[in-house]
């Protein structure tokens, strides 16, 4: 069979078959193509606009030397006499040992290297704290290799951001971005020194955004390849726009792994702002220590979502006491700013300026409450002090039935040990074994509440036992020296 195509003849087979469709195709109207096609983007032009706001930090330390003149201490010299009957080679043979007063020489040191960028034009220039860390002296490399000893304005190490000063004037100083408009998945550029290697290039996209690495900071996590000497340099966007300080790496080796994090320029700035004025970093507080809801606990306890931050311990005198948070409250709000993890209250308190009047939600005994707080400025934790049972000590009642089946022997408190606890009542677990054991309780732990029922004595605590619903899992909130939590006892039928 021969087949006509567009005035050709073909023969039947394969060719003629696929001729044929390849004519009936260009019959087809053609379909719109929605695909967009993308290409790698060009870093050059970022480069060129960025690269000379970058500079290389090298810092110095002085080291006390006990030997002068390069000689060995005199001690180990005398453990060579005697040990090998020789001087270590290189050192000259000495007669007895004299006692001659060592002076202490003092001898400078590179430290390390590191990276920052350009802040102003009139050379403030921003960089890590542990870049700049116990270095006695700052040396700042500019891109045109002009060198300037710099001044250390202030350090914070809580969110690892430094300031430096150089007397420069003239300066190309870097455009800060919009840390909200930056996306995952979009491409950043990383400027600074790995190894020494200065003005290196490196890029990638970043990771994921609010990454939870610091105490005080949700960081920026890239791919972009950081390496020691990357720290403090700048993360650039493709605007040309600082968005972040590269920081950190996550590594198993010491090298770079894929992971890196970088310091969200919108907090750096602020902590920069007080830095430059003050030379130090004012935060708020609110005195009380804070762990993580679980699910089972959240449950456990009414409050459904596993959220908030579980109060563990009220420093005494502390803004938080005065407000009345309690141990085991679960602080679901703060000025009205939801708490979804532990670690977004000390941010959220932490920006807040001392003095001011703010609003704590807390989750506290199956319901909400709204709690009014004077935010205090930070300061350096109190060790807290353990409760003692050296008073005297209650006679104690033979274990309930109720009690017994949770594993516990409990007992009332003595007034001095309220006092002393600054609490208004609970029981004090005697033993603790089965269930409770299991659950963590343990000899010497104060409960406080029972399944979200406060409880001052063991006559109450007894009632709200055998009143829970043997099937369910009983939440139990105790203190233990200063801290408090909650377990979760199984209960058996």
């Amino acid at each position: 069979m021969i087949f006509k195509v567009e005035g050709h003849k073909f023969r039947s087979g394969l060719m003629a078959c696929a001729l044929a469709l390849t004519a009936s195709a260009t019959f087809l109207p053609a379909e719109p193509v929605h695909a967009q096609t993308r290409t790698l983007p060009d870093f050059t032009d970022l480069v060129d606009q960025v690269g000379p706001s970058v500079v290389n930090i090298r810092t110095v330390e002085k080291v006390v030397q006990r030997g002068g003149n390069g000689e060995m201490d005199e001690e180990m010299q005398e453990f060579f006499r005697r040990f090998f009957g020789q001087p270590l080679p290189g050192q000259p043979r000495q007669g007895p040992r004299q006692n001659r007063p060592q002076q202490p020489q003092e001898e400078e040191r590179p430290r390390g290297v590191g990276s920052g960028f350009i802040l102003t034009p009139d050379g403030y220039v921003m960089t890590n704290a542990h870049v700049v860390e116990d270095a006695s002296e700052v040396l700042v490399t500019l891109p045109d290799k002009r060198e300037f000893k710099a001044k250390i304005v202030g350090a914070d190490k809580r969110t690892d951001v430094a300031v430096v000063k150089i007397e420069a004037t003239g300066l190309p100083a870097v455009k800060v971005g919009d840390i909200s408009k930056l996306r995952v998945g979009e491409w950043v550029m990383a400027i600074g020194s790995p190894f020494g290697l200065e003005n290196t290039v490196t890029a990638g996209i970043v990771s994921a955004k609010q990454r939870d690495t610091g105490e005080y900071l949700p960081f920026i996590q890239t791919d972009v390849a950081i390496n020691p000497g990357n720290s403090g340099g700048p993360l650039i966007n493709m605007r040309g726009e600082v968005v972040g300080i590269n920081s950190q790496i996550y590594s198993r080796s010491g090298g770079f792994m894929g992971i890196s994090f970088s310091i969200p320029i919108d907090e750096a700035i602020r902590v920069s702002d007080q830095l430059r004025t003050s030379g130090r970093v004012s935060r708020g507080r609110i005195g009380v220590q804070i762990d993580q809801v679980t699910k089972d606990v959240a449950e456990a306890i009414g409050l459904g979502k596993a959220q908030g931050a579980l109060v563990r311990g009220v420093e005494a005198g502390s803004p938080g006491e005065k407000a009345g948070v309690e141990p085991g409250d679960v602080i679901t709000k703060f000025d009205g700013k939801p708490i979804e993890k532990p670690s977004d209250l000390p941010r959220l308190v932490g920006n807040t300026k001392p003095g001011t009047k703010s609003t704590l939600t807390v989750f506290r005994r199956g319901a909400s409450r709204d709690l009014s707080v004077t935010i205090a400025e930070i300061e350096p934790d109190k060790p807290g002090k353990r409760a003692s049972d050296r008073d005297e000590q209650p006679q104690k009642p033979p274990a309930s039935a109720a009690a017994k089946s949770l594993g516990l022997a409990v007992s009332d408190l003595t007034d001095a040990q309220k006092k002393e606890l600054k609490v208004k009542g609970g029981v004090k677990v005697d033993a603790a074994s089965d269930a409770a054991a299991r659950a963590g309780l343990r000899e010497g732990d104060i409960i406080m509440a029972v399944g979200n029922v406060e409880v001052s004595n063991a006559r109450e605590f007894e009632s709200a036992v055998a009143k829970s619903d043997k099937g369910k899992s009983l939440s139990i909130l105790f203190r233990r020296g200063d801290w408090a939590q909650y377990a979760l006892i199984r209960q058996t039928r």
